[in-house]
């Protein structure tokens, strides 16, 4: 019998005051909280299952408000999330919530957050990302692939990373509407798929997270080595991460 495990950690790092990051799992959220123990769940196969995570855009108010209400609203469509057509409208009723909660309240105006995470299906498994938090694909040998598309503007030579973003949920004065980024993969028994936050890969170069995965098959360890190496590498930003394997 195909199962699915998702392991998960999430962490305000070394700078910032508090997690504006949050994390679905199928119904299962955690938003704005602090974890050093990865916390693995297991889900039998059947309905469409939402792993994501929300980095809640710093520098403007009430990024940990947005992030957790896009990750419990995905929560709650998770089963109807059962196609490309379906995650995509979605994701912008997610869009939609977010500037209606800043209307609601002048204190949160122009709150944002990323998202990037996968719906694991019975045979395919659909990704999708609006902003810069990332999807990596590690399954097999060799590095990473990276599956979101980040919504960035083009980095200038020698620059690695940005912290802009061209599109996010929310964000704006007015509602922005949004493309979201949503993709199909066959689902391989063995996949394993890394959702994270730019807490992991700004700080940590993509060859690295690989080395670590690679380094590392169970997912519990995986995932710790890779908090770790965030936050020795200064941890400027919150960490969430989960890891999402397909076994059987």
């Amino acid at each position: 019998m195909r199962y699915v495990t998702v392991t998960a950690l999430s962490h305000p790092g070394l700078v910032r005051e508090h997690n504006e990051d949050s994390l679905v799992a199928g119904p299962w959220t955690l938003c704005g909280t602090v974890t050093e123990t990865p916390q693995t769940l297991v889900f039998p196969p059947g309905s469409p299952l939402v792993v994501a995570v929300a980095d809640g855009i710093g520098g403007q108010p009430g990024g940990e408000v947005a992030s957790a209400l896009v990750v419990r609203q995905l929560a709650l469509a998770g089963t109807e999330l059962d196609d490309e057509e379906a995650l995509r409208e979605a994701l912008k009723d997610c869009n939609g919530a977010v500037y209606a909660a800043a209307d609601r309240d002048p204190g949160l105006t122009a709150m944002g957050t990323t998202v990037a995470g996968v719906v694991v299906l019975a045979e395919e498994l659909l990704v999708f990302n609006v902003g810069d938090s990332r999807v990596l694909d590690a399954t097999g040998d060799g590095p990473p692939r990276r599956a979101s598309v980040d919504d960035s503007p083009p980095l200038a030579p020698g620059q690695r990373t940005t912290s802009m973003v061209t599109q996010a949920l929310g964000g704006g004065l007015r509602l922005t509407p949004v493309v979201p980024h949503v993709a199909s993969r066959p689902l391989a028994v063995g996949g394993r798929y890394l959702v994270c936050s730019d807490g992991l890969t700004d700080p940590v170069p993509e060859e690295a997270v690989g080395e670590l995965l690679a380094a590392h098959e169970e997912d519990g360890r995986a995932v710790f080595e890779l908090w770790k190496a965030a936050v020795e590498a200064g941890g400027p930003d919150n960490i969430t991460l989960a890891l999402v394997g397909v076994a059987e």
